[in-house]
């Protein structure tokens, strides 16, 4: 069973604007419709949605049959999933997806979850590999090829900054091992946020395996996040290109 998750509580202040991120329209369309339908496409029965700023706003403009969590205080990625605890529950995997990149098709999140099943893993990572990775957390391997940890590239040695592997910040995880390391989730950083990646470390302590899955050249632009009117009108171009 998969269910779906999506990140859509943000301001998103670099839009400019007053409305929430994620309702603005990429052709027509507000942004997380697009990531609400390639999760259904790509096997998820059940989508929740999670809201915070303008929250009612979000949710008139989502027009398909989803479900709701609430996340009133903007803590960090690892407290959004928290906020939907209930949902996630301990059965099958879920799908962790955010709601400003519009451009993440079923195939490729069918591919992740194929790969998740198949490996029998506890997280499977949806990586890219950038020219330039600036800014984003890098995925580290291991001298086997195996995924050991993502390092965020404010914390990355000048080695680790070499990475081109990058987190797109997408994820299937197992229910059950990711509502035990929800559990066990805390926020002693400089921030005072709480992380999802940091799950991940949790989850690879509990003896599961985890594991990242690269998209390269053009498909890339999957996991390109809109912060911007600009982006916007790049995602719309692409999308039109499609």
């Amino acid at each position: 069973m998969l269910k779906a998750l999506i990140l859509a509580a943000g301001k998103g202040t670099r839009m400019k604007s007053d409305l929430p991120k994620v309702v603005h329209k990429c052709m027509g369309q507000p942004m997380v419709h697009y990531v609400i339908e390639a999760s259904k496409n790509a096997g998820a029965n059940q989508v929740c949605v999670i809201v915070g700023y303008k929250a009612e706003e979000v949710q008139a403009a989502i027009e398909e049959k989803v479900e709701y969590a609430f996340q009133t205080e903007q803590l960090g990625t690892g407290h959004a999933v928290k906020c939907a605890k209930d949902f996630i529950g301990e059965e099958g995997d879920v799908i962790i997806l955010c709601g400003d990149t519009p451009l993440i098709t079923s195939d490729t999140l069918t591919r992740l979850y194929e790969m998740h099943k198949n490996g029998g893993y506890g997280v499977t990572v949806l990586s890219a590999i950038l020219e330039d990775a600036t800014g984003y957390g890098r995925i580290v391997r291991d001298a086997s090829g195996d995924f050991a940890r993502i390092v965020e590239h404010k914390d990355a040695t000048e080695e680790e900054r070499l990475v081109k592997e990058i987190n797109s910040g997408m994820y299937v995880f197992n229910a059950k091992a990711l509502s035990e390391a929800l559990g066990r989730l805390n926020n002693n950083n400089v921030a005072g946020e709480y992380y999802l990646t940091d799950t991940i470390e949790i989850i690879k302590t509990m003896g599961l395996k985890v594991a990242a899955m690269p998209l390269t050249g053009a498909n890339v632009d999957e996991i390109r996040g809109v912060n911007t009117l600009e982006q916007l009108a790049e995602a719309e171009e692409i999308m039109k290109t499609r």
